[in-house]
């Protein structure tokens, strides 16, 4: 089967499916009510006909890219020949998915406001491009796109392929942090499962775009096989992550066959099931018996089911859910916070009532599952590994989702106190306990070689940046601490909290930047894997120091401010039942102050205890040495050093 003809029945699919569905959840109305402002039957089509062009056109993007950095083998350090065909692709996609971006702004603001395009001004389309969360969404979108474009012709090596991979992974996602999800209460799951649901079918869909395109590589069935293993996590993710945001918009079970909306939710869950049937065919069948034909005409028709199912997606995101989003009486606090304002701080409210994350659960529910999958590996192999590293990163990764996804989660968002606590234990209990667990040394030696030797897998990746350049420059003692102490202050004093706390996208991202910064100082301090600098551990513990100065003088400025950090977000989340808002924000600066001292100690212990060791082992060296030395006759540099003294102790000018 051509690609052209694959090609056509995609979008045919796609176009026929976004109509239909949108007839049938009444997104588009083209009658305009009298006293009620209508931007028009070009913007009614045009808006989803254009969002479902740029799905399309950013699926496509994220798959050959994919397929060119990462499925494909390589020719040494570039990409081989197919690949530089995918990324001359990517170019163009690239741009025609940045077009695109911009003309749905235009529709946007248009369906907004009820104006049709032409009566649009400047003023007002900059005004909502800039100001706005879904004008920013979409703006911050173009740029990404427009940056992929420039970093596929930025060069031919696999680095520059990956580095554009990456940036088309994040593209699709900004939008996604607005809309249904963004206004349905609850949001933190909400966006959170839409955003892995977005990137997950674009990995998936794009993937398989790219496989067809290189279908005449001479180890196409081995690159088959790779994506195999890479469609079917995506499967999990999109039908777990979808069935979550699915749940939240419906609001119960009878909706589901009720209304319009539902029904459109069954024909998406009928479409994955369909694929997931296909992909289990591609996997016992025609991958097994390296049937390239039959594979190639079962990834036509699981393109065109998908083709359908985006166009599908792109109606569910123009319908009216049966959960509304702005109620008679909306509450201001839900809006923003995504919950209700939680009662007084109890033990049992802080442990429990969760307010969990999708993207915060995966990681721990992934880096936990990979970890001990790579201890069972070993295992099987006939190598041990030490329980207590296990135990700490296990250890870790729970305390790391039982800050972020219990209660004490919904208070960190309405008190500077319980935030400040948020962020002690993310910055440095987490990160130490995550360090403890060895996880790079795991994967070193847990991580199988690929056959194919210009196959770069997890283990050659993860390598590469162990020796890079920018390993060995975050690695030293004193870009670690700097950039701990750096965000530390910036965050609080540089008047960003309040910016990163109104937004989801901007909170998960200073979570994660907590854990990051804290992994990065204690992994340079304390740390045993693979790729740290050779520092002796004194100057290391001259660096904690440093550190723990630079912390206790964080607190001391906190405590003796009389200015209301993030004043504007704290004012308009305080509980009624709460302290006054600088009495709080004192309370967190004492919390803060006092926190570090026992990570503080735990790891001046583990510093001394590593000096002690060093000597120690120098202390060897020196008498192995000495030991060489008697026996061959020759003298050892202690033994020479010794004869200086004592030369120098019978020399008459060195009396005195």
């Amino acid at each position: 089967m051509k690609t052209p003809v694959v090609v056509g029945s995609a979008a045919g699919a796609a176009g026929a499916v976004l109509v239909a569905a949108l007839a049938l959840g009444g997104a588009v109305d083209v009658e305009a009510l009298p006293g009620i402002p209508s931007p028009g039957p070009v913007t009614e089509w045009a808006l989803p006909a254009f969002t479902l062009l740029g799905e399309v056109l950013g699926v496509l993007t994220i798959g050959l890219a994919v397929t060119a950095a990462f499925l494909l083998p390589g020719d040494g350090r570039s990409v081989a020949a197919h690949g530089w065909v995918l990324l001359r692709r990517v170019t163009w996609l690239a741009l025609a998915w940045a077009f695109t971006s911009a003309a749905t702004v235009l529709l946007t603001v248009s369906d907004i406001l009820g104006i049709p395009v032409a009566g649009l001004s400047r003023q007002v389309v900059v005004s909502f491009a800039f100001s706005v969360s879904q004008g920013q969404a979409l703006l911050l979108q173009i740029g990404l796109a427009l940056a992929v474009a420039f970093c596929s012709r930025a060069g031919l090596s696999r680095g520059a392929a990956a580095l554009t991979a990456g940036l088309s992974m994040v593209a699709p996602l900004p939008p996604a942090f607005t809309g249904h999800s963004a206004g349905a209460g609850n949001h933190q799951i909400a966006v959170s499962s839409l955003a892995l649901h977005v990137l997950a079918a674009a990995l998936w869909v794009g993937g398989l775009a790219g496989l067809l395109l290189v279908r005449r590589h001479r180890r196409f069935a081995e690159t088959a096989a790779r994506y195999s293993r890479l469609a079917l996590a995506c499967f999990a993710v999109t039908a777990i992550s979808g069935s979550v945001n699915a749940g939240i918009r419906l609001g119960s079970w009878q909706t589901l066959w009720s209304s319009p909306y539902g029904l459109m939710v069954l024909l998406k869950v009928l479409a994955l099931l369909a694929v997931g049937v296909i992909g289990a065919v591609h996997r016992t069948r025609t991958l097994r018996a390296s049937a390239t034909r039959g594979f190639v005409r079962l990834a036509a028709g699981e393109l065109v089911v998908l083709a359908a199912a985006i166009g599908l997606a792109v109606a569910l995101s123009r319908s009216p859910t049966p959960v509304p989003e702005n109620v008679t009486e909306p509450d201001p606090l839900v809006e923003l916070l995504g919950f209700a304002m939680p009662g007084p701080p109890t033990a049992r409210a802080v442990l429990t009532g969760p307010l969990p994350d999708m993207f915060l659960l995966t990681i721990v529910v992934v880096g936990i599952a990979a970890y001990l999958s790579g201890v069972a590996r070993l295992r099987r192999g006939g190598h041990s590994w030490p329980i207590a590293r296990t135990a700490s990163w296990v250890g870790g990764l729970l305390l790391f989702g039982a800050i972020t996804g219990l209660g004490v989660a919904r208070y960190a968002y309405v008190l500077f106190s319980v935030h400040m606590v948020q962020h002690m234990v993310l910055s440095m209990a987490v990160p130490i306990l995550l360090v403890g667990g060895a996880p790079i040394t795991l994967a070193l030696r847990a991580l199988r070689r690929p056959a194919d030797p210009q196959v770069r897998g997890a283990r050659e990746w993860l390598l590469l940046f162990v020796h890079s350049r920018a390993a060995r420059f975050l690695s030293h003692p004193i870009v670690a601490l700097a950039i701990y102490v750096a965000s530390l202050y910036g965050l609080y004093l540089g008047g960003l909290l309040g910016t990163l706390m109104r937004y989801h996208l901007g909170h998960l991202a200073m979570l994660v930047h907590f854990v990051l910064a804290g992994y990065l100082l204690f992994w340079v301090l304390i740390g045993t894997d693979p790729g740290r600098r050779r520092v002796h551990p004194a100057l290391l513990t001259v660096v904690h120091f440093l550190a723990m100065v630079a912390h206790a003088f964080f607190g001391f400025v906190l405590l003796q401010s009389t200015t209301v950090i993030a004043a504007g977000w704290y004012t308009a989340v305080h509980p009624p039942w709460a302290e006054s808002l600088l009495a709080d924000q004192r309370l967190g600066a004492s919390l803060a102050w006092a926190f570090g001292e026992l990570p503080a100690v735990v790891v001046m212990l583990v510093l001394v205890r590593q000096w002690i060791r060093s000597d120690e082992r120098e202390q060897g060296r020196l008498d192995r040495a000495a030991d060489r030395a008697d026996a061959s006759g020759e003298e050892d540099d202690l033994s020479r050093y010794n004869a200086f003294l004592a030369a120098a102790a019978q020399d008459p000018a060195h009396r005195d």
